[in-house]
Order: C-alpha cells, then structure tokens, then sequence
C-alpha cells in the first residue's frame, strides 16, 4: 500500500508490572526508558515491598501504545537527488518513508490557544514565545494558556512528536523565506522564520539536557530546529538568535506524561519489541557478525552503506523468521534514543543496553559509535532530495575553529549525503558537520 493513511492505534492490554531499581538481566526481560532515557528492569514475577526497598516504586502501571509514533507526513517519492514517481516493489530505492503508511497526528484546534493531538494524547500551545533556557520553567509555572495552570516544557521526544517531514532545508546564506516549508503544520500552529540574524535560527527549547558537553565544555539542552528540521544540542547560555525577548523559541504541552517512555521486551530471538510503540527492532545492526552474508553486494563489507542500499538491505532482510523488515522512519528511530547515555557519560551510545551497537573510529581517531540511516529525506529548497535524515547514536562530530569536536551530542538528527565519495564533500554546514555517507541500519516492523 502506497501513500499515507491514517491508521488506528488499538490499546488492547494493561501490564501491571513491578519497578525494580538496581541491575538485572536484560535477556528474557523488560526494559523501561522514559523519554529522558533513564532505564529500570522489569520483573513481573517478583514482589518487593517497601519493607525491603524504601528506594523502589512498589506498582507502576504502563499500558502499551501510550507512545505513539505520529507518522512523518512524507509522502513523496526521492531518489538520491529528487522526487520521482511512485515505486513498486523490486524498484531501486523501494522501502523509503513514503512507501509505509503511519498514524497521523490528530490535530484538533480547540479555539482556546490550544491545539489538542488526539493520537499522541498530548495539548500544545498553539502560539510560541521566545525565552532563554534559564528562563522557560518559570515562563511555564506561570501560563495559564486556555485556563490550563499544569504547561510543562516539553521533552525532544513530546516536541518530535511535532516534526512535519513535508519542510524544506533553507539555504544557510539565504535571507529570503520565498517558497519555504517549515517542519511543523502550519495549518494548526503558528511559526515564524527570524526577522534578526540567520533565518534557520528558529530552535525550539525541549526539557531534555544533554549528559555531556557541547563545542568545548558547553552545557547544551536538545533543542528541534523548525526551520531546518534537525534536532541538535544548543548551549544553555546563549543562541544565535540575540533579541530581548530570548535567544530561543518555547511551545509548551501538557497531557499524557508517560509519552516517550519505552518499554523494551527481549524475545530472545534477536529481536526487541517496544510495547510502548508497537515496533520490533533487530538487536544487533548492519555492522553485526550475523549479517556479513548480506553484505557482499554492497560498497563495503562493515556493516556501513549508502541509502540506497540501507534500504536494499532492510527491505530484504529475512530475520527471526520475519520477512517484513524496514529502514525506519525518522519518528520511528528516535523514538528508541536514550539521552541519559552518551559515550563520554556511560561509554556506550545513546540507546538502551538491551541494544547492540558496532563500536567505529570516528574522525578524531577515538572509540565512537555510528550514525544510522533512516528512510525519510531531509528535502530542500526546491524539493531537491540529496540527503537523507539519520540519527546520531555516537557523538554528533563537526569540524570547528580547525578542530574536531562533539558540536551537536549524541542523539542528535542531521542529515547526510545519500551517495558519493565522503572525501568529496566539504565541511560547509554552520558547525562543520561530519559527513560520512556510509552509515549504519537498524531495521525495523511493524
């Protein structure tokens, strides 16, 4: 089935399950991350009372399909450079976002100065306010926006929820907005590209900090760049954009905490289902041992591959006894990050232990881990359609002031090249943005 649909998300069951704080096995089990990240075992077969752990949460109720993956809103077709028609199965480049239908976001305008997502659960804001980080918790404890006194700063999970991939990449030099498509509905809520400064400069402020630093000891929060479409670490301290009223942008939500909490189940098959969302990913990725068979056909023999063969080798995949696998769609592969985690923090990458992630060499010459493709294409002026949106599990590189450095944090969204020679390309993006062209996959279904 081609095109986008809206698809009806069924909650048919309550686990009723027991917290338990301290380490556990992950195989055979559960794990649950919240929309931070932070990660707990669950058991369902122990009880623990408060005589014996004061620290432990004793119940903790989580019903499957409370995170609910909005679809991205993609729906044409590209090749390595632009939209073509409608593909078939067995097409190059097959598998891409606007192949797979998702749940749309329910968008209801409630005529109050609220705008209620009746997939996510979540109420925004529908205008948006500009403020300094230090300075949107108390702009949040004091709205009182359609009568509501419970507005909270979003997580970059809530605030993705909002990511419309139908935008287009502006041109940094350009300072004309002239057949521009932001990357949120407009239809619903308000945005502005900067009248002062850079017109990418319109990133939104998200509850989530990074666990490390940024562009050389920065503290930085992940903020979503509405103008650009990327998900980045900004400083704390300070934006691009220097006006009075605040150098960033602030949408508040309210409704349906438990959004962004994961809850992982290991089938012990190689396999790991979210009951939150109801996606199944491979454990391991395309770096692994297991799949080296697959890769005899393609460029390298690492695990690492353009777009166009991510999307050949997920789309062909037959694993676990599954032969519906997919390369995921941006929503979809961010949905799985955990941003407590970072490999300067934890020395792992930005996703849950129960995941397995091949461990690279990254540009600085250091212990890292990879960037991953995903199916949706970071269009541009013009709909052109040469890179393609991934997920950075490892540090975010850039190349700034003659130095390598972690400038945007692990669990970052950019954008890479779809194809060509790695050394061909300049380091031309504001913070010098690694370019690597050859990124790795972790297909999904469902």
């Amino acid at each position: 089935m081609t095109g986008k649909g809206k698809l009806c998300f069924l909650i048919c069951m309550i686990f009723i399950v027991t917290v338990v704080s301290g380490c556990a096995e992950h195989r055979g089990g559960m794990t649950e991350s919240d929309s931070g990240g932070t990660s707990q075992t669950i058991d369902d077969s122990s009880e623990i009372t408060d005589e014996e752990n004061d620290d432990v949460s004793v119940t903790k109720v989580t019903e499957p399909g409370q995170y609910v993956v909005t679809d991205t809103m993609q729906y044409l077709y590209y090749d390595n450079e632009k939209v073509i028609h409608p593909l078939s199965e067995g097409d190059s480049f097959y598998g891409q976002d606007a192949r797979y239908d998702g749940t749309e976001p329910g968008f209801v305008d409630n005529g109050d100065g609220t705008i209620t997502d009746e997939s996510t659960g979540l109420m925004w804001q529908k205008e948006m306010t500009r403020s300094d980080f230090d300075d949107a918790e108390d702009k949040a404890d004091a709205s009182m926006t359609g009568g509501y006194d419970d507005w909270r700063i979003p997580t970059i999970k809530e605030m993705y929820s909002l990511m419309d991939f139908r935008g287009t990449d502006p041109n940094v030099e350009s300072t004309s907005t002239s057949g521009l498509t932001p990357f949120i509905d407009t239809d619903y809520f308000d945005f502005e590209y900067p009248t002062e400064g850079r017109i990418i400069d319109a990133q939104y402020i998200s509850s989530t900090e990074y666990v490390y630093k940024v562009m050389n000891g920065q503290s930085a929060f992940f903020g979503l760049n509405l103008a650009d479409g990327r998900i980045k670490g900004y400083p704390q301290s300070g934006g691009n954009l220097q006006v009075e009223e605040g150098r960033y942008y602030l949408r508040l939500v309210r409704g349906n905490s438990a959004y962004g909490t994961n809850l992982f189940v290991d089938n012990g098959d190689g396999t790991i289902t979210d009951e939150a969302t109801g996606l199944m990913w491979t454990q391991s990725d395309s770096g692994s041992d297991e799949f080296a068979d697959m890769l005899s056909d393609y460029t390298n023999d690492d695990g690492s591959l353009n777009w166009e063969e991510a999307l050949d080798f997920a789309e062909n995949l037959e694993y676990a006894g599954y032969d519906d696998w997919r390369l995921p769609n941006a929503k979809e592969l961010q949905s799985i990050v955990d941003y407590t985690r970072s490999p300067d923090t934890t020395d792992s990458p930005a996703i849950d232990s129960i995941f397995e992630c091949t461990q690279i060499v990254n540009e600085i010459g250091d212990e890292d881990y990879g960037f991953y493709w995903t199916g949706t294409t970071h269009a541009s002026t013009n709909m052109a359609g040469s890179n393609a949106v991934y997920i950075s599990f490892g540090r975010a590189l850039g190349y700034m002031n003659g130095v390598w450095m972690d400038v945007h944090g692990a669990g970052a969204q950019r954008s890479d090249p779809k194809s060509g020679d790695p050394d061909d390309y300049g380091n031309d993006a504001p913070q010098g943005d690694a370019i690597r062209v050859y990124n790795y996959v972790r297909p999904v279904r469902g």
